[in-house]
């Protein structure tokens, strides 16, 4: 409600205006600069973005790191130092954007959505996460607190790898390719979690079962939307023919694309088989159901003829041949018995239940 609430404030407004659409998710924006070349890293937090930009001449590269993005006084300090257009601006405070990518010509802007499990881990979540690639510089954009990017920092700071010796291209090629393999880990949950409750629909097809099944149901269309546009924009920038992006990269991003392939396939697989799992569960509860009125209809079955004889004999009438016979009473317990029997057997036999 907040986010409609803003987009219904935001109508009419110019283009390129800096509204925040989201619910701010930290107290304080942040500011993180990690320097690096060949043989030296500078990491250390910022005020200002003044000296943030590295020289077109020198090899060194940038990686500024902004949490909570909610402080428009602090975004747009990356007009000027890093000559972020406006609009691009507008879409990294907007929080509903689709991922996509989108050539400026001095830098490439990339946007996507990192995910997690909640607190309660009862559901999945996503931040979204906005890269600028400039010539020897990479921004990125977060809502919150904690991501992906902690392995990347630890090899930037040991100087293992090729990191500290490529350059703003391989950096932002390592975020996305860190972004995306944790989305094999939430897929690797998403599908545990779906293959416990295709065993619960066999075993124990009760509402909760369906109440999760639903959950599991909304988190994969969930998914789906986040995940599918990522194909294309990998695929976007494997084609990209910015100078921005070298020919060694292509190699790189060849890789990822497959990897976001992967990804799409996954999340196609889990839909049928939670959708299989939904099937089951119907058919469980139908099958549950009908056994119940086979058993119903076969004691209502078995009482109809007994009811006949009671209530042939149950009349009131004076002149009622077994009424004065000594065994009357006896014979037609015995009918009723038999009668009830031989049911039984015949049921039995045409395997009725």
């Amino acid at each position: 409600m907040d986010k409609r609430n803003s987009r219904k404030n935001k109508v009419g407004l110019p283009p390129g205006t800096l509204v925040y659409l989201g619910k701010q998710r930290v107290e304080k924006t942040t500011l993180t600069l990690i320097q690096y070349d060949v043989g030296n890293l500078i990491e250390r937090p910022v005020d200002s973005l003044e000296a943030c930009h590295p020289t077109p001449e020198s090899n060194t590269v940038s990686w500024v790191n902004m949490v909570g993005i909610h402080d428009v006084t602090q975004l747009q300090q990356f007009e000027p130092a890093f000559g972020i257009h406006i609009l691009a601006l507008e879409d990294i405070i907007s929080t509903g954007q689709r991922p996509r990518i989108e050539d400026y010509g001095d830098y490439l802007f990339l946007v996507l959505k990192m995910l997690y499990r909640s607190p309660d881990n009862r559901q999945i979540v996503s931040e979204q996460i906005s890269l600028i690639l400039g010539r020897h510089f990479v921004c990125s954009f977060q809502e919150v607190e904690g991501d992906v990017f902690d392995p990347i920092r630890e090899r930037l700071r040991t100087g293992k790898g090729r990191l500290r010796t490529l350059g703003a291209d391989y950096l932002a090629y390592r975020l996305l390719d860190a972004i995306i393999d944790n989305y094999f880990v939430i897929l690797e949950d998403v599908g545990e979690r779906i293959e416990w409750l295709q065993e619960q629909v066999v075993k124990n097809p009760d509402p909760e079962v369906l109440r999760s099944l639903h959950q599991s149901k909304r988190d994969m269309i969930f998914l789906r939307k986040n995940l599918w546009p990522v194909r294309e924009l990998v695929s976007t920038l494997q084609k990209s023919e910015s100078p921005l992006v070298s020919a060694d990269l292509k190699l790189y991003l060849r890789d990822l694309y497959e990897h976001s392939l992967q990804v799409i396939d996954i999340v196609e697989t889990l839909r049928d088989t939670l959708s299989s799992a939904l099937d089951i569960y119907l058919s469980s509860v139908s099958n549950s159901m009908n056994e119940v009125m086979r058993v119903l209809t076969v004691i209502a079955t078995l009482f109809i003829p007994l009811t006949f004889i009671a209530g042939v004999y149950g009349m009131n009438f004076e002149h009622m041949p077994e009424l004065h016979w000594r065994f009357g009473y006896a014979g037609a317990w015995a009918v009723m018995l038999l009668t009830a029997g031989g049911m039984l057997v015949y049921f039995k036999r045409r395997k009725w239940f």
